[in-house]
């Protein structure tokens, strides 16, 4: 049965000689490879040559390859029965709407036996602004930032290849990830920097999810996610962005952050900061409850930044 350890429970026996790709294998990738039982086989796309040392001390085989090189994306085909794509699209001219690195990674799979299964990490940003409203994951799409838009077209590929090759693909829409040990994954160090957040009347709800409840997500798609599906991969902190750094400062021992209204702010804080602070919603995750039978480690960010 699952556990809160292990998502997936004791494997199946058709299921232990599974072979696992990881496209994609930063943070959240590593998380995943330490949950899988060692006898799934692991491979992990990588274009440094100088990670391949450390991959295989995990136990993960390295296979070098650049997702901005197709040809060297031909020898993912048919190396694994099951693949996790968490690579973003390349940032690249901020006017790209489409993202070519999925598109040719799923080219490659397709060039001998399909996957049994395709899991796609994307953003809750694909929903763009929604006023702060509850949103499942039958909402329309808005995105109304170049990289939103990029995971919009990645997210249509995906399910083109789903569609066309029988492969059950699904759709992770991930918001803010965040771990204590994790390269930036606390406020604390926005924190320490003093950098303001809007006002009250002007503050967008903002959500979350721990990195190691992400990985478990991931597996539990990659083996009991619905074919051609999405799912809003977050937890139920329910909290706005001026109270989730309020809360980290208490919990810190640090001074709270000062407020500005929105016009102000975008007078002072950079394009990056600000375009975050432009998109207001609250992700629905029964989805993620209910159909992958996820019960999370920690429930909300209160747990998570405490532990």
């Amino acid at each position: 049965m699952p556990s809160n350890s292990n998502p997936l429970g004791a494997l199946p026996a058709r299921f232990r000689r599974q072979r696992v790709l990881i496209v994609g294998c930063g943070d959240v990738g590593l998380r995943v490879a330490r949950l899988l039982p060692t006898t799934v086989k692991l491979v992990a796309l990588t274009s440094s040559a100088a990670r391949v040392p450390d991959l295989r001390a995990l136990g993960i085989t390295p296979l070098l390859g650049n997702l901005d090189d197709r040809a060297t994306l031909r020898r993912l085909a048919g190396v694994a029965t099951r693949v996790i794509h968490l690579a973003p699209p390349p940032n690249g001219n901020p006017k790209w709407r489409e993202d070519p690195r999925t598109q040719d990674l799923l080219r490659a799979l397709q060039l001998r036996s399909r996957p049994q299964s395709l899991v796609y990490g994307s953003t809750s940003g694909v929903y763009g602004d929604c006023a702060g409203d509850w949103v499942s994951e039958t909402r329309s799409l808005q995105p109304q930032t170049p990289r939103a838009q990029r995971r919009a077209h990645a997210e249509a590929s995906t399910r083109l290849f789903g569609r066309s090759s029988g492969t059950p693909v699904h759709i992770l829409r991930i918001p803010g990830i965040y771990a204590a040990d994790r390269e930036g994954g606390t406020p604390r160090n926005r924190l320490l920097k003093g950098m303001p957040v809007l006002t009250a009347a002007d503050d967008v709800y903002t959500n979350h999810i721990h990195a190691d409840d992400l990985a478990r997500a991931c597996l539990a798609a990659l083996w009991r996610g619905k074919p051609q599906r999405v799912s809003n991969t977050s937890d139920d902190t329910g909290m706005k962005m001026g109270d989730y750094f309020d809360f980290a400062a208490d919990l810190y021992g640090l001074p709270r952050p000062s407020r500005l209204q929105r016009a102000a702010a975008e007078k002072e804080l950079p394009a990056m900061m600000l375009s975050f602070m432009a998109e207001s919603r609250q992700l629905d995750n029964r989805r993620m409850k209910q159909e992958l039978k996820l019960k999370l480690r920690f429930p909300t960010v209160r747990e998570g930044l405490r532990a």
